[in-house]
């Protein structure tokens, strides 16, 4: 049983590295948060596993320059995910009215 679903573990081999598992979550969130962590410019490297088919989790490995964590990486690109969604939400409710407008 997991009580917390993002666990974060120190990589000791590289520097300003970190490991973060994501329980009950697949390759859908793994990879969309790997693309827009790829979007910033301080991360030097981000990707993702899904250790086995049957497991639901996915582990994000991320790598940033020296003046920025990656903890502070995968934050923002959290906050940058969900301001995206909600702006295509927007649009959409915006697109579908419209054209149940012009249906009338």
């Amino acid at each position: 049983m997991y009580f917390f679903r993002i666990s974060i573990a120190k990589d000791t081999k590289v520097p300003n590295a970190a490991h973060f598992t994501v329980n009950k979550e697949d390759h859908t969130l793994g990879n969309l948060l790997r693309s827009q962590l790829l979007k910033d410019p301080k991360v030097l490297f981000a990707g993702y596993k899904v250790p086995h088919p049957l497991e639901h989790k996915f582990i994000l490995r991320v790598q940033t320059t020296g003046d920025y964590s990656p903890q502070e990486a995968f934050t923002n690109a959290i906050k940058d995910v969900i301001s995206e969604i909600s702006l295509l939400e927007e649009r959409f409710k915006v697109a579908v009215l419209e054209r149940q407008q012009g249906i009338e």
